[in-house]
């Protein structure tokens, strides 16, 4: 069904009253599945961008969980982290972190020591990756019409895209009520 479907065009080649359209619930899934590789991952990610987007549509630069402020990236890298621990991978990397803690001479004696060092590099190592996977999909999301990605803070127009910035992730009123998350 998806594959006969015409490939979504770019943003700038939409027409005035496609952007318009009143988008359900099975179109944003046929947009998610004709741009992104891991459209479940996808689609899970936009539904926690939805969850903590204010009022406009807007999610970022930080949430606030347990009175700190996070990162949205982070913060969404994190909630996603119990698909990782299901990762057939993520025993290769268990391994590997392992391995590379032994070889510096920085694995504890002490086994229950080990095993905490072992799960807080591991942590660490799936998280970092999780950003990636985040922002690989929130690109997907933008190339498909559902996200408006900007970015707030410091010296905004610097070459360098990382320069102290923050991502803010928009979602427009029609594809918020496809979600059901805006009346």
């Amino acid at each position: 069904m998806l594959a006969d479907a015409a490939p979504l065009p770019r943003p700038e080649q939409v027409k005035c009253h496609e952007r318009h359209e009143r988008l359900d619930a099975p179109a944003v899934i046929a947009r998610i599945a004709r741009v992104s590789k891991r459209p479940r991952y996808t689609l899970l990610l936009l539904n926690l961008i939805a969850r903590v987007a204010d009022a406009k549509g807007s999610a970022g630069p930080y949430v606030w969980e347990d009175g700190r402020r996070i990162g949205i990236r982070d913060w969404l890298a994190d909630a996603m982290l119990p698909l990782a621990q299901r990762d057939h991978r993520r025993l290769a990397v268990v391994e590997k972190v392992r391995a590379d803690l032994a070889r510096c001479g920085a694995l504890p004696a002490d086994p229950v020591r080990a095993e905490r060092v072992i799960e807080e590099e591991v942590r660490s190592r799936v998280l970092q990756s999780g950003r990636c996977s985040v922002s690989r999909s929130v690109s997907d999301l933008v190339r498909a019409g559902l996200v408006r990605r900007w970015y707030q803070g410091y010296r905004v127009d610097h070459h360098n895209r990382g320069a102290q910035r923050e991502a803010v992730y928009t979602i427009p009123v029609e594809v918020r009520r496809a979600l059901g998350q805006a009346g």
